[in-house]
């Protein structure tokens, strides 16, 4: 290739490989940067200068002084990370100058005298050598050695040898940088001539061993090792054999294991495949395909041990002892059942799961569901991956040892799906008691029955489970601790359980009934218990320092000196109960943490336009909600005839805030406390500060059911600053799942449509408000 060479090119420089003079060589190359370079010579002239490092070992970028200028002749994207480029080398050159990723070069020039006898001499015994050396190296090829004898270039001709011998990298630039061609030719044969003593002493020594040393008395190692791997293998088909005959298998697993036992026995012990069935063979050695453990159905002790470790939770209870009932009067095996918990945080969904399989006297087993993508984790991986087995379901019953184990599906409702398919998807089979008793493993691809395990699910959210598979879970709501419950929880079993986590006696520190409703409704704002705890621990952590410094009275604890201990209150009551405002309302929410009050404020603005403003970060669904209770209440107004500013809705901005902007709301249920918010700014009547409501609306005004009322109730009354609470009279029925002592705490109005609610709500005295002016043919009194 004859070419005038630029004396500025890009560098690439290269770990281990050196380029020289007409090889032909392909290079990987991974940095970003050098892929730039590279990526911008091709589409330029397609020349570069390639240099080895110094010290590749090393973080140092210092590449050689001498080099070869190299001219690209295909690229190929391998993958993201790597480019692949086949260059050959055209000319040395020295490196005089470096700036930025660019060099300034020197070229060499050769006036050797090519046809010197000396130098042909020379060659010749190169050659010599180099056909004694083909005999042993398998790099040197009647193909090379053809190009190898056809070159007349003697610059070339050593080039072309040194670049085929195995050489390292050092030895190799060496020669590159040999300038005069009389020495280089001395060290190409100096090269040539150790390599052929070391092949010729290999080749002696190898002789030797063969035929002059004694004949071993045992066979050699790879005679041996074959026959000790043929020995080891007929004794691990004896032992599966003996094992497999000895269980209580299925038919047609039976069937499978001894064609897999056959297979095993025909192939190499070392083989990849042998140790694949291998494996297989012993997953069905280990898992319980007839192993039943016997269940405790004594009801009294269920009971019992059910009370012991969980306070309140009735329903769920009374289910526990209706299937150990069941079991009593029929004796033979019925199918397990398929449960799930759902509720808030913290309130022992999880650990429901371990006291019903004490009760039961079962195994429990539990399977961590969240975040969850690849439906492999459910079914098992094909043996035909590397590394593959059964699922978590298959392993979960290996190790309980019995097939009817409890297992705990924890936080179902937060399955995620991606490319590699939909867990949820593979829990239906698993969960539907008409199918899971013939449960497809794709790792074992044989039949295995599910169906007396018992399933329990647990769930923050079971809207967030998809429709097919809540139709086959039998839902049971865990609402949130009531205060009474949290004190009685904390005396009974906190209290005792973070003593004895943090070393100290029993019965060490003792709470005031005040100092521990203090720290539940100052310390902690939740559903469940998690914060509590965390709480308690700190006061024993805190306590155990002092114990270890001989402060070893025991402790009752005020609320002074809970506040000396954990700092200030970290919760403090809404303000908002202070006074009435107007367009001020309580809501009430109920989120994945439990219920929650939901202040709620809006603010007229008047303006050229009307508009409707909403912040807070609300949802598609509470945003579509403020606009039904907008649209409501104009017509509200126009059917009483309240006498508002004419242009009020045409000429007026309403802005409505849900105050903790950080959190996302959404959903329906506070259309009732966004339209009384609304009708508060539109009248300028202040709305009864001792009030929370909840209900959805439509644009007719009635008021339908929503969920979680259990929870928003208990909201409302550990606030403190509630007395009424207004519900969709279809929710009555929900009234029965309140504890009676909260129910005669609270005043509860029921009501079918937003006229009921709006009666009650305002607040005025009839001789001083402006409600007259506005309200025409209405009971004054009946509004109060």
């Amino acid at each position: 290739m004859s070419m005038l060479l630029p004396k500025h090119l890009p560098l690439i420089s290269l770990k281990d490989t050196v380029v020289f003079p007409q090889s032909i060589i392909s290079i990987h190359i991974n940095s970003d940067h050098s892929k730039k370079l590279v990526q911008k010579a091709f589409n330029m002239n397609k020349l570069l200068f390639f240099s080895c490092l110094e010290n590749p070992q090393e973080d140092s970028k210092k590449v050689y002084k001498i080099g070869c200028v190299g001219f690209i002749m295909k690229m190929k994207t391998v993958d993201e990370a790597c480019i692949k480029i086949l260059i050959q080398g055209l000319k040395k050159a020295c490196i005089s100058e470096v700036k930025n990723d660019f060099v300034s070069l020197n070229y060499f020039s050769h006036n050797e005298k090519k046809d010197s006898e000396r130098y042909k001499k020379t060659i010749v015994e190169i050659k010599n050598s180099l056909n004694k050396l083909s005999q042993f190296k398998d790099n040197f090829s009647h193909e090379i050695l053809a190009v190898l004898n056809s070159i007349k270039d003697p610059n070339q001709f050593c080039d072309m040898l040194i670049n085929n011998l195995d050489l390292k990298s050092k030895t190799l630039q060496k020669a590159l940088e040999i300038e005069d061609f009389e020495k280089k030719l001395q060290f190409t044969k100096k090269l040539i001539q150790d390599e052929l003593e070391i092949s010729q002493l290999k080749g002696r020594l190898q002789k030797l061993i063969k035929n002059d040393s004694p004949k071993p008395l045992v066979p050699s190692n790879k005679d041996f090792m074959y026959q000790q791997g043929n020995n080891h293998k007929k004794e691990d088909v004896r032992e599966y054999t003996q094992n497999l005959s000895a269980m209580n298998l299925p038919t047609e697993v039976k069937k499978e294991a001894f064609k897999q036992l056959s297979r095993l026995d025909k192939m190499h012990t070392e083989s990849s495949e042998a140790s694949i069935i291998r494996n297989y063979l012993d997953w069905i050695l280990d898992l319980p395909w007839n192993i039943l453990s016997e269940d405790n159905l004594d009801l009294n002790n269920a009971q019992k041990v059910l009370d012991e470790d969980h306070l309140g939770l009735k329903k769920i209870k009374e289910r526990i002892l209706e299937f150990l009932a069941v079991r009593n009067l029929k004796r033979q095996i019925a199918k397990g059942p398929i449960l799930c918990f759902s509720g808030p945080p913290g309130v022992g969904k999880t650990s429901l799961g371990k006291s019903i399989a004490k009760a039961l006297g079962r195994s429990y087993y539990r399977i961590s569901l969240g975040g969850l993508k690849d439906e492999a984790e459910i079914r098992g991986h094909r043996r035909t991956y590397v590394g593959a087995m059964p699922g978590k379901l298959i392993q979960a019953l290996k190790q309980c040892k019995t097939k009817n184990p409890v297992i705990v599906l924890d936080e179902i409702d937060k399955l995620c799906s991606d490319f590699k398919g939909d867990p949820s998807s593979a829990l239906l089979e698993v969960l539907d008691p008409e199918q899971n008793q013939n449960f497809k493993d794709d790792f074992l691809n044989l039949d295995f029955d599910l169906s007396q395990v018992f399933f329990i699910a647990t769930a923050n959210l079971i809207h967030n489970v998809p429709p097919a598979l809540k139709d086959r879970l039998e839902v049971i709501n865990l609402s949130g601790y009531t205060l009474e419950e949290k004190i009685q929880i904390s005396v009974k079993h906190l209290l005792f359980q973070e003593l004895s986590n943090n070393g100290l006696p029993e019965n060490h520190i003792q709470l005031e009934e005040s100092a521990l409703i203090f720290l539940i409704q100052s310390y902690t704002k939740e559903a469940g218990l998690r914060n509590l705890k965390r709480q308690l621990s700190s006061l024993c952590r805190k306590v155990a320092k002092k114990y270890v410094l001989g402060e070893k009275d025991k402790l009752i604890f005020t609320k002074k000196d809970i506040m000396d201990m954990l700092g200030g209150p970290y919760f403090h009551p809404e303000d908002s109960f202070d006074t009435p405002h107007i367009g001020m309302t309580t809501g009430l929410a109920w989120t994945e943490a439990g219920g929650e009050i939901l202040p709620i404020e809006a603010l007229k603005i008047r303006s050229k336009k009307s508009d409707l403003i909403l912040t807070g970060k609300l949802g598609e669904v509470m945003k579509e909600s403020a606009k039904a209770s907008l649209s409501y209440v104009k017509s509200y107004v126009q059917k009483f005839n309240f006498k508002i500013e004419e242009d009020f809705f045409d000429c007026s901005e309403i802005h409505i805030h849900l105050p903790g902007g950080a959190i996302p709301k959404d959903g329906p249920s506070a259309g009732v406390a966004l339209a009384s918010t609304l009708l508060s700014l539109v009248t300028n009547i202040p709305i009864k500060n001792d009030l929370a409501m909840t209900g959805e609306i439509t644009l007719s005004g009635r008021i339908l059911p929503v969920g979680g009322i259990k929870e928003k109730i208990l909201a409302a009354f550990n606030s403190g600053g509630i007395k009424k609470v207004i519900l969709p009279k279809k929710n009555e029925k929900d009234l029965d799942e309140i504890p009676k002592k909260i129910r005669n705490s609270l005043n509860f109005s029921l009501v079918s449509n937003l006229e009921e609610v709006f009666e009650q709500i305002l607040l005025f005295e009839p001789t001083k408000s402006p409600i007259s002016n506005y309200l025409k043919g209405k009971d004054l009194e009946r509004v109060a």
